[in-house]
């Protein structure tokens, strides 16, 4: 059986004997149209249910009004939460959003950005993946004229628009709240040392200590993949310290609960024996019995709407004609975090 065939501009033009031209700026509402005119064009056009052929008018505007956004997983409630922001900036400025989850392998990456360029996304928003060290091919979208911007896991160059959360303040907070509980060993157990935020947090909790005049010992600083066994393997690393941590800062939520495992599992009693602050506060803390002690809020709604934002704005930017194209700048946006401390059930 046939398809039924949708109507062209032509055909709507031959029925109304007008040009091709007038149907088409009658159907944009152009100011130099009939009302007449642009009535009967726009009543067929809805008779004959008639779509707008996106591929030439892409080709017109040489845009997709697609934007893509790369990140490591959708599981963790964090990106979930950003993709939820970029969203609602995409829409209020009519683009779509195409994602693709790297799983923290930067090949996986690599061919995801490929794939985005391939499929002429007008801009991409990401968020590296653990591994990533190299930024090639990030840097290669400039030629196509593809901008990108970076938010929360954000390259070390100064050649790219990021957002991200001020890992400075948000563990200055978490570790003074630990130390006004009375706790003196503190251990951080951090993600792997190719991540900023990593080596930013080693460096601030050694500042801390300094200040409050308490000793650094860095056999108490950890490294994680971030996987369940991996995590567990860097608690039974602590806790073999003499004397052992008692109280653990870890680099997310998801860390903090498999490291809370960990500790039950060796008979510690949660926030008695051994207690427990992490980063990305997330909802789900709400209905645990015992949670961490606090978390720090890095608002990944806000980062993720802030880094559509200025994506939008770059795709925006076009000089006016004769003019030179402006210099390039590029904006590195930090948000302070927020600690949350859990309330006891």
């Amino acid at each position: 059986m046939n398809e039924e065939r949708l109507p062209t501009i032509k055909e709507i033009a031959k029925k109304l004997n007008v040009s091709v031209s007038t149907v088409s700026r009658a159907l944009h509402d152009h100011p130099g149209i009939g009302l007449r005119t642009k009535m009967r064009v726009q009543q067929l056009a809805r008779d004959l249910n008639y779509e707008p052929n996106q591929s030439a008018i892409f080709f017109k505007q040489q845009k997709t009004f697609a934007i893509g956004v790369v990140l490591p997983n959708l599981k963790e409630e964090f990106f979930s939460e950003a993709v939820s922001g970029i969203e609602e900036v995409a829409t209020l400025n009519k683009y779509n959003v195409l994602i693709g989850q790297s799983q923290d392998d930067p090949e996986k990456e690599k061919q995801i950005i490929t794939t985005m360029k391939n499929y002429r996304v007008d801009g991409i928003i990401v968020s590296l993946g653990k591994h990533t060290k190299n930024y090639d091919h990030f840097t290669a979208l400039k030629k196509y004229n593809i901008p990108v911007v970076f938010f929360d896991r954000v390259p070390n160059l100064p050649d790219f628009n990021k957002v991200s959360a001020n890992m400075a303040s948000g563990t200055m907070e978490a570790i003074e709240f630990l130390i006004g509980k009375g706790h003196r060993r503190i251990g951080v157990i951090n993600g792997p040392e190719e991540m900023k935020s990593s080596r930013e947090r080693t460096k601030t909790y050694q500042q801390i200590l300094t200040k409050k005049r308490l000793k650094i010992d860095l056999s108490l600083v950890v490294s994680t993949d971030l996987t369940r066994e991996s995590t567990h393997a860097a608690m039974k690393e602590l806790l073999s310290q003499k004397p052992r941590p008692t109280a653990i800062l870890a680099i997310n939520v998801y860390v903090a609960l498999d490291a809370m495992e960990y500790a039950r599992k060796v008979k510690l009693k949660i926030n008695k024996d051994i207690c427990f602050v992490s980063y990305s506060h997330i909802s789900l803390t709400n209905y645990l019995e015992t949670p961490p002690l606090a978390s720090v809020e890095q608002y990944p709604f806000q980062q993720g709407a802030k880094a559509a934002t200025i994506l939008m704005d770059l795709l925006q930017r076009t000089p006016a004609a004769g003019q030179p194209e402006p210099p390039e700048t590029f904006q590195n946006i930090v948000i302070n975090g927020q600690l949350i401390v859990h309330k006891k059930k």
